[in-house]
């Protein structure tokens, strides 16, 4: 899988779990993440990643500080001041979503690598 537009993937594994909201889902996503904030103003759409297969694409409308937004699943009192950034944005357009999701992503990252974050095309 060769991805083509300004993507951040986002591994979610630790926040994912089968049938999951949307709602959820989007949250798991979207924060709380160490990025370089200078890179990730380039980022046009972010790929919420299970496993290493895609399961949702948002469109990345702005970044803000950890904190800045409001959480419904989330207890976001301890997010401010943490030195992260969170995404607002929403669902990708479906054209966008039908070439990605359930598309393996493993070969991006490597063997052992930790970090849930990577930038493509950025």
């Amino acid at each position: 899988m060769i991805i083509e537009e300004q993507v951040i993937l986002i591994r979610i594994n630790q926040g994912y779990y089968d049938n999951i909201s949307k709602e959820k889902l989007y949250e798991v996503t979207r924060g709380i993440w160490k990025i370089n904030p200078q890179r990730a103003s380039d980022v046009k759409y972010a790929f919420a990643l299970f496993k290493g297969i895609i399961k949702e694409v948002y469109q990345v409308n702005q970044w803000h500080k950890a904190g800045t937004l409001k959480y419904l699943h989330r207890d976001s009192s301890s997010f401010a001041d943490s030195n992260r950034w969170e995404f607002e944005g929403r669902i990708a357009n479906r054209e966008i979503r039908s070439k990605y999701i359930g598309e393996s992503l493993k070969d991006y990252f490597s063997k052992g690598s930790q970090n849930p974050i990577k930038y493509v095309n950025c």
